[in-house]
C-alpha cells in the first residue's frame, strides 16, 4: 500500500495513492489506520499534505555509525532519544522557515531520516515482535538550528528541533508490508541539485526493532506515533566550511522504495 494526504479541488482533506504528479486513486474506509479500500475515484490534487498528524514525534540522534564519527561522538550506549512538537510538522513542498531567534547567523542544517509510522498500539514490546506494529514508512527531514540545539536548551536539544517547519514529512507512506526489512535502505539528501548524504540504513546503529523496543519500554506507544530514526553522514555543521541553509535553497530527501520529500527554504 502507497498512501498521501491532500486537499482536493473541492478543499477537502483527502487520502489517495498516487497516481501521477497531480492526481490520485481516493481510499475509502477510515484512513489511515481502519480498513482502507481503493476506489476508481480519480482525485486532483490542489496540495500534498504531509501523510498523517503525528500523535507524537520521537525522534533518536546519533544513530548512524558514520555520522557518530564525523561529529567525533562516542557511539551511544543507548538511544539517544528526544522529542519534537506536533505544531514543528511540515508538509511536502511547503518552506522550511529559518527562524527569527537564529539571530547570530545561519545555523539552520538539514537532516534525511526514515520515519517509522505506529499502525497499532504498542508497550513493552520485544524486539522480535517489533515490526508488527509498525504502519509503514516514510521520509522525514530533522530541520535543526544548531546554536540553539547545542548551547540555548540547557543541555537539551527540543528548542533547536523545534521551530516551526522543522519535521518535513512524506509524501508518500508505504506500508510495512512493502519493506519487509527497513535496515536495507539506501538514503540520501540533496540541497540544491547538490548531493550531501548518501548512506545506507543498514549503517544504523540501532535498528527500528531495537528502537521501537526501547522507545515502547513502560511508554505506550499510539497509533500515528512516528519516529524519526536519525540522519547519516554529511550534515552540514560537520562539514568544513559548514553549510546552512539559506533563503531560495531547496532540500530534498529520498530513500529508495519510499520516494522524495523536497521543501523550499524561506526567512520566517
Amino acid at each position: 500500500m502507497r498512501l498521501t494526504r491532500c486537499i482536493d479541488s473541492a478543499n477537502q482533506v483527502r487520502w489517495i495513492q498516487p497516481d501521477g504528479r497531480d492526481h490520485g486513486l481516493a481510499y475509502a474506509g477510515d484512513a489511515p489506520f481502519g480498513d482502507l479500500s481503493l476506489t476508481d475515484e480519480r482525485v486532483e490534487v490542489k496540495q500534498w499534505l504531509a501523510p498523517l498528524q503525528p500523535s507524537t514525534i520521537y525522534c533518536i540522534g546519533l544513530n548512524y555509525r558514520a555520522h557518530a564519527a564525523e561529529t567525533g561522538a562516542e557511539l551511544p550506549e543507548h538511544p539517544v532519544l528526544f522529542m519534537k512538537p506536533n505544531t514543528a510538522l511540515n508538509h511536502p513542498g511547503h518552506p522550511i522557515l529559518l527562524p527569527n531567534a537564529c539571530e547570530h547567523g545561519p545555523e539552520v542544517d538539514y537532516e534525511a531520516e526514515l520515519a517509522v509510522v505506529i499502525g497499532k498500539t504498542a508497550r513493552n514490546v520485544p524486539i522480535e515482535r517489533a515490526l508488527d506494529h509498525v504502519f509503514g514508512y516514510t521520509c522525514a527531514n530533522d530541520i535543526s538550528a544548531r546554536r540553539w540545539q547545542k548551547h540555548a536548551g540547557g543541555g537539551q536539544w527540543i528548542r533547536g528541533k523545534s521551530f516551526d517547519s522543522f519535521c518535513p514529512l512524506g509524501p508518500v507512506l508505504v506500508g510495512a508490508d512493502e519493506i519487509p526489512d527497513p535496515q536495507c535502505l539506501p538514503i540520501r539528501s540533496t540541497l540544491n541539485g547538490r548531493t550531501m548524504q548518501a548512506s545506507n540504513t543498514a549503517d544504523m546503529i540501532f535498528s527500528v526493532a531495537e528502537l521501537i523496543a526501547f522507545i515502547s519500554r513502560d511508554t505506550t506507544l499510539l497509533p500515528g506515533t512516528v519516529i524519526l530514526t536519525g540522519t547519516p553522514e554529511g550534515v552540514g555543521f560537520a562539514r568544513q566550511p559548514p553549510v546552512f541553509l539559506t533563503d531560495g535553497d531547496t532540500v530534498e530527501i529520498t530513500i529508495e522504495g519510499i520516494g522524495s520529500l523536497s521543501n523550499p527554504v524561506r526567512r520566517a
